[in-house]
């Protein structure tokens, strides 16, 4: 390919012709903004590291990252554990996880390192495109990798509180226990069985599993 390209340059030559105004067809170009006889401006945004001429879109060159981003600069940092550039609101208080960005986004199993697309840092630290955040948003709260709720749901639990103080269980069912996991806080507890949800007794969150078969007391059976 690369061969019949240069032979093709090469009998352009010959004969006269030209790619552009500019330059020899086959000839070994320099990348740079602006045309060195005319000053014609190839691109509002020109990094002479990546090659990338483009629209200006305040992008930046980030050294860590190792590509072009969209900015402003100043709107953003780079993680040097996640390995990635992030809004400044989230500095210092996000959770880190070694080189997260190097893994593809669960949700379309497309990269996320080199995305046009935001990434959303989830609480439990992993990252999500913001377009598949808010279209998973739609369809649950758990992160998709580790189950942990994907944003604050205090408010909601405290409402589901409620449901279940309004929601007595059958006599059969009222003193009958399992053993639950919680995503939330990885801890484990013994709660009453409830059919609306079972609340982790270590930080109160609905996020949980059932851990074990449920049991009813002795006094019960």
């Amino acid at each position: 390919m690369a061969a019949s390209a240069w032979e093709d340059g090469a009998r352009g030559q010959k004969q006269g012709r030209r790619g552009c105004e500019h330059y020899d067809r086959g000839c070994l170009l320099k990348a740079q903004q602006t045309c060195e006889e005319c000053s014609t401006l190839f691109g509002e945004y020109y990094c002479s590291i990546c090659h990338l001429f483009d629209k200006d879109k305040k992008q930046y060159h980030c050294e860590n990252c190792g590509i072009c981003r969209i900015g402003p600069k100043e709107d953003f940092f780079h993680c040097l554990k996640c390995n990635l550039c992030l809004a400044m609101n989230l500095q210092g208080k996000h959770k880190c996880i070694e080189n997260v960005s190097r893994q593809n986004c669960p949700i379309c199993l497309e990269d996320i390192h080199t995305s046009r697309v935001v990434a959303h840092v989830l609480p439990c630290g992993h990252l999500l495109h913001r377009t598949c955040y808010e279209e998973m948003l739609k369809e649950g709260y758990r992160c998709p990798l580790c189950m942990h709720s994907a944003l604050d749901m205090t408010r909601y639990w405290r409402q589901l509180d409620d449901e279940v103080a309004q929601t007595p269980m059958p006599s059969e069912y009222q003193n009958m226990t399992v053993d639950i996991l919680c995503n939330d806080c990885n801890g484990r507890s013994t709660v009453q069985f409830h059919i609306l949800g079972m609340k982790c007794n270590i930080c109160e969150s609905y996020n949980t599993a059932q851990a074990g078969g449920c049991r009813i007391s002795l006094d019960q059976q």
